[in-house]
Formats: C-alpha cells, sequence, structure tokens
C-alpha cells in the first residue's frame, strides 16, 4: 500500500474556530441594510419569472403551449370562423378564434416551456409576483387578465451595436412603410380631385349690344343707293 500524501500546511488547534470569528467580526463592522419592503420594490432582474402575459393579437390557437404544459394548467377554448376572399373570385379561408385563454397558477411550475415554443411570441415573463390570493380559485388567470400583465412585461434589451436588425423587425417596417407611401398617394389623389378645374380668362373689353353686319363693306349698299 502507498501511503496517502500528508498536507503541506499543518493547522494549529483552534483555526477553525478563529477562521469563523474572523468572518463574524468582518459581517458584524458592515453596515447593514434592509429593503424596506412593500413600500420599497425589490430591484429584480430583468429576467425574472413572476408572471406569464398574454399577447393576445399574436395567439393563432395551435395549442402549442397547451399540449407542451407538464402541468396541464393552461385552457384554450376556440371556434373557426369564415373568412371573405380577399379579392373578387378567390375562395372563403377558415380562421380559429380565441374564447377562452386562462392560466391556473395554483399549478404552474414557472417552468417557461410554454413560452419557448409558442411560434407567435404571444406569452411573455413578467417580472411582477405579487398576485398572491386568499381563494384558490382566484388563481386561474383569464385572458383579460393575462392582457393586464404584458403591460407590466419590461422591454426587450438593447441590440449589439452594429448587429442585424431582426427580420420581424424589418418586415413591420416595411409593411410600415408601403402603408404610408399608399395613404400618401391616395391623399395627393383626392387633393387633386378636389381642386376646382381653371376657366377661360374672358375679354375686358365692352362688347356692343348691337348686333355687327357680317357682310363685308364693299358689299354693303352706300347712302342713297336704292336696291
Amino acid at each position: 500500500m502507498t501511503a496517502s500524501p500528508q498536507p503541506s500546511g499543518r493547522s494549529f488547534p483552534g483555526s477553525g474556530l478563529a477562521k469563523g470569528l474572523a468572518v463574524t467580526l468582518r459581517t458584524m463592522t458592515k453596515k447593514t441594510v434592509t429593503a424596506q419592503y412593500p413600500a420599497v420594490q425589490p430591484d429584480l432582474p430583468p429576467r425574472t419569472r413572476g408572471v406569464i402575459g398574454l399577447f393576445e393579437e399574436n395567439c393563432t390557437v395551435c395549442m402549442l403551449c397547451a399540449r407542451e404544459c407538464p402541468d396541464w394548467c393552461i385552457y384554450i377554448d376556440s371556434h373557426k370562423e369564415t373568412v371573405p376572399p380577399a379579392a373578387p373570385g378567390g375562395r372563403e379561408r377558415s380562421r380559429n378564434v380565441l374564447d377562452r385563454f386562462a392560466i391556473d397558477f395554483s399549478l404552474c411550475m414557472y417552468c417557461g416551456i410554454c413560452i419557448e415554443v409558442c411560434p407567435f411570441d404571444a406569452l411573455f415573463w413578467s417580472p411582477e409576483f405579487e398576485y398572491a390570493e386568499t381563494d384558490i380559485r382566484d388563481l386561474t388567470h383569464e385572458r383579460d387578465k393575462l392582457r393586464e400583465w404584458m403591460w407590466t412585461v419590461p422591454a426587450p434589451p438593447a441590440l449589439v451595436p452594429a448587429a442585424e436588425e431582426p427580420k420581424e423587425y424589418a418586415a413591420a417596417r416595411k409593411s410600415a412603410d408601403r402603408t404610408a407611401a399608399q395613404q400618401a398617394a391616395e391623399a395627393a389623389a383626392a387633393a387633386e380631385a378636389a381642386q376646382p378645374e381653371p376657366t377661360e380668362p374672358q375679354s375686358s373689353q365692352p362688347q356692343s349690344s348691337q348686333p355687327q353686319s357680317t357682310q363685308p363693306e364693299s358689299d354693303r349698299p352706300e347712302d342713297g343707293d336704292a336696291r
């Protein structure tokens, strides 16, 4: 058998107690800071998992969040609606219309899977955590309550300098520019159509009220000549 290596430094009796007392002394000399909650709100990190907000306009009722939820705490109801064709001669289409979107936070374990799998960015984390209730049934937040949590979602972090713009922002900007150009063209056309048509200028010379003869001077009868 090989002998176990001996420690390089030798510890004297009571060294552990001395180290503990040193930590205690350092802590005792530091100034104690107490946050007076709830008068002073804590400074939470931007990625705090507090409550989930719903951006209803982006939801397509694909049911991915409800299917992937390990606790089955998301409840979604919808119905199909027929949309008329966008152009004459086209065919009608059907789309899903959201009727109910609820999350039972008494069952939620805040894993964030529903937010990660949402393909249309309809769910977001909010740092709000003050939504305790005395009745467990009030912890089921319906779509209206989830929409209110959206106003507490912090803005996304700024991009790295010289980073490429996200394609969603570029597509939205192009669509907005195209709509603005179309509206400006329609406004210009409407303003042009509203302008009065120019009229021909009238002569400033006074016209005689007596009708003028159209016969040439050579054919006119002189005074005293009989016809």
